[in-house]
């Protein structure tokens, strides 16, 4: 469990590192992380491991979701943890989504710029940061995930 608190921390302060060089959405804070697995091996003991800090709130093709107690970050306290099946497109260590103050404005400014894309969902819609050098991506959605899973 502390390993995979670890990991997650890193995951949120290299994303927000990602974000901050790209954005001026410095002080945008963390509302879901996901951890890449790179292994069956490793996916079955995150799994384990996330089970310990909460409990499944929704289950997906790629993994589940789980509501955690929350975790301290340097982008504030993270409360919705994925773990991700393996998957050789995300050969990145994981992903952070930032919530943003004003959505439609940084979409607008953002998706001018390399190394941002629009992602569309069923019920949301996220903005997708990645850069070479960065083992990690960031993502920015609207509404948050917490909402759309009506968590908060």
């Amino acid at each position: 469990m502390e390993e995979l608190e670890s990991l997650v921390k890193f995951i949120v302060s290299q994303a927000k590192a990602l974000k901050d060089k790209h954005t001026k959405e410095h002080n945008a804070p963390v509302n879901y992380a996901c951890v890449f697995c790179h292994s069956q091996e490793e996916y079955d003991d995150l799994v384990k491991a996330a089970g310990k800090m909460g409990k499944v709130v929704d289950n997906t093709q790629t993994g589940p979701v789980f509501q955690i107690t929350p975790i301290e970050t340097i982008a504030g306290k993270l409360r919705v943890l994925k773990i991700r099946v393996p998957d050789s497109t995300r050969p990145e260590r994981g992903d952070a989504d930032f919530t943003v103050s004003d959505y439609k404005a940084f979409k607008a400014e953002s998706l001018a710029k390399p190394g941002f894309k629009l992602i569309t969902r069923e019920k949301m819609e996220m903005v997708e940061l990645s850069s070479s050098g960065y083992n990690v991506r960031a993502y920015f959605s609207n509404p948050t995930l917490e909402k759309v899973l009506g968590l908060n």
